[in-house]
C-alpha cells in the first residue's frame, strides 16, 4: 500500500493539470511506504503521450532524498487522455522494482483518479493507495 496525504494528491492532480496537454512527472520520497515530499520533475518529452524526466534534475533529486534519509518510494506521471494505467512503454522504462508508479488520469477533469502500481519484470499489479 502507498500512502498519500491530502496535499500530496493535491499536488499530484494540479501539476498535471498545469502540465496539461503534456504528461506531468516527478518523483515521490518517503519512509515506510508514506510519501513525505513531491519532487515536481520537468517532462523533457513535452508530450501529451510519454515523459522522460530531466536527467541534472533526477541526479539532484535523488542527492536530496538520501542527505535528507528518505528514500525514492514512487515515480509519478500524469495521462491527460487515458485512464490511469501504465502504458506498454510505462512497463518497458520501469525500472525501479522497488518503487511504485502512480498515474494521474485526467481525463476527467473534475474528477482526477490516482492510481499506484508495481512493475517488476514487466509484470504489472495494482496496489492500494491510501489518502489520509
Amino acid at each position: 500500500m502507498l500512502y498519500l496525504s491530502k496535499e500530496n494528491a493535491k499536488e499530484l492532480a494540479e501539476h498535471s493539470e498545469r502540465e496539461c496537454p503534456n504528461e506531468a512527472c516527478g518523483m515521490l520520497a518517503g519512509k515506510d511506504r508514506k510519501v513525505e515530499m513531491v519532487y515536481q520533475m520537468t517532462n523533457r518529452d513535452k508530450s501529451a503521450k510519454t515523459f522522460f524526466m530531466d536527467p541534472s534534475e533526477q541526479l539532484k533529486v535523488i542527492k536530496e532524498i538520501r542527505d535528507l534519509g528518505m528514500k525514492m518510494v514512487g515515480i509519478y506521471h500524469s495521462h491527460p487522455e487515458t485512464e490511469a494505467y501504465p502504458s506498454p512503454r510505462d512497463v518497458e522504462l520501469a525500472f525501479y522494482p522497488e518503487a511504485s508508479y502512480v498515474i494521474i488520469s485526467i481525463k476527467d477533469k473534475a474528477n482526477p483518479s490516482i492510481r499506484s502500481f508495481r512493475i517488476i519484470q514487466g509484470e504489472v499489479s495494482e496496489e492500494r493507495v491510501k489518502i489520509e
